[in-house]
């Protein structure tokens, strides 16, 4: 399209792009997506996992595995890196989109934009980077199936909810297909626009969960995180999730960090920051996958003690998909989580930013900003099938506003033929994703591995 705009030649038409996607399942089936077999050379994914011990805070890397020992559900979102080296090995069209890289299903919820309403979309942009569009795809249905499995869904069931989210990626990316570029930018998923849509059967529960998304912001963060200490507000201290402690990165070159991440946000936004003070930070334990990684809470205030400022700042490292998709183009990570957020999200946190401090690469965002998730352990068959299709609808929204919608759209068409593919190579991968739980199970018995638990 470059070249067409600098040589003045039209454009191809949408009706154009979709046959060239069309045209690619002569090379790529859409049945080739279905398979999924552990290749001979695989290798263990204790090996993999391990290998990003490196670099973190050891003392908390046995919370990472504690966590992961959980359930097979529990393990998926901690082996981003095991699935990347898996998906890597899969058949792709070469369409390529702003991956989000670890979209499984927890990894979706209610935020407030800018403008003070709730969407739904991705949270979560650690691992995010040019890449196939079916990698998204495929590790958001796996873990709809494995998440179904570890909640006593019969197989049936289970096949139904990762339908649903394939079959409403299909639906959707058709729709996005003929849209002009401007409209699917901007596109968004609203708490009303949710509602409208859901069964009467669960409205209440949608509201409640909006509602308690709305309530959860800086304040409530004030109350449930901080104590009067002589006068001083100060965070609470819970080991080993939230903890003072004297780091050698953080701890004597905050200002440089600071220096360096107000650089990176907008003249008016600094202009903001600065109106607010500094009074705490401590260490925090998030996630699952991210365990052990630098990741800190920063306490500021502003006009009184009703406007406390809650940052988190994390530590970026390189994407699990680089190694097979290409580095980025950004040699700050921090840039490159922060870049990819604000491409593939409707609508991105005004304080988001980043910045770096001798080898820590970092990006901030406010710590509680209206945000929720849903809680994927007491899903019954029928919400998991309805929220795996919100979550396939919010996956190709942001796929179509990165990449191309009508060439994607063209590719998988309109029949079911791609979404049984995509089910057919969840419930494979569920397999596998159990049997990897096992050795890392098997791995602590033996004492390969040392897992704790957070309590």
């Amino acid at each position: 399209m470059e070249i067409a705009r600098e040589t003045g030649r039209q454009a191809p038409s949408i009706a154009d792009r979709m046959a060239e996607g069309r045209a690619i399942r002569q090379n790529v089936p859409r049945s080739a997506h279905a398979a999924w077999t552990p290749p001979a050379d695989r290798p263990n994914p204790l090996d993999l996992l391990t290998a990003q011990d490196e670099g973190r805070v050891q003392d908390l890397v046995p919370i990472r595995y504690g966590r992961m020992l959980a359930s097979p559900f529990a393990f998926l979102r901690g082996s981003a890196t095991v699935m990347a080296r898996d998906l890597a090995g899969t058949p792709t069209s070469g369409l390529i989109v702003q991956a989000c890289g670890d979209a499984h299903l927890s990894n979706f919820g209610v935020y407030g934009t800018p403008e003070r309403s709730l969407v739904f979309d991705l949270n979560d942009f650690d691992e995010t980077l040019p890449a196939p569009w079916e990698w998204d795809v495929k590790r958001l249905v796996a873990s709809i199936v494995v998440a179904a499995r570890v909640n006593g869904f019969r197989s049936g069931q289970c096949a139904d909810a990762a339908r649903a989210a394939a079959r409403k990626y299909r639906e959707q990316m058709s729709s996005y297909a003929m849209m002009s570029y401007r409209e699917i930018w901007y596109a968004r998923i609203t708490a009303e626009d949710i509602m409208a849509q859901a069964p009467a059967s669960i409205r209440q529960d949608l509201q409640r969960g909006a509602r308690r998304a709305t309530h959860h912001d800086h304040l409530q963060a004030l109350a449930k995180m901080t104590t009067q200490v002589d006068g001083t507000i100060k965070i609470v201290d819970d080991a080993p999730l939230i903890m003072h402690l004297s780091d050698e990165i953080l701890g004597e070159h905050l200002p440089r960090i600071a220096k360096a991440y107000r650089s990176s946000i907008r003249d008016d936004l600094r202009m903001l920051l600065r109106r607010y003070s500094f009074v705490d930070f401590a260490q925090k334990v998030v996630g699952v996958g991210s365990v052990g990684t630098r990741c800190y809470i920063v306490l500021m205030q502003g006009s009184g003690p009703n406007d406390p400022l809650f940052l988190q700042i994390k530590q970026a490292s390189a994407s699990v998909l680089e190694p097979y998709a290409g580095k980025s183009r950004y040699t700050n990570h921090g840039q490159r989580v922060v870049r990819g957020q604000q491409y593939i999200q409707a609508a991105s946190d005004i304080f988001l930013g980043w910045g770096r401090e001798k080898w820590l690469d970092i990006y901030v965002r406010q710590l509680r900003d209206m945000k929720g998730s849903a809680d994927v352990a007491t899903m019954d068959p029928k919400r998991m099938a309805l929220y795996g299709a919100l979550c396939g609808l919010a996956l190709a929204r942001a796929h179509a506003r990165s990449g191309d919608a009508a060439r994607i759209a063209g590719y998988i068409g309109t029949s079911d033929r791609f979404d049984s593919a995509l089910v057919e190579f969840a419930n494979a991968y569920a397999d596998q994703t159990e049997r990897d739980h096992a050795t890392l199970a098997e791995a602590v018995k033996v004492g390969r591995i040392r897992a704790e638990t957070d309590r």
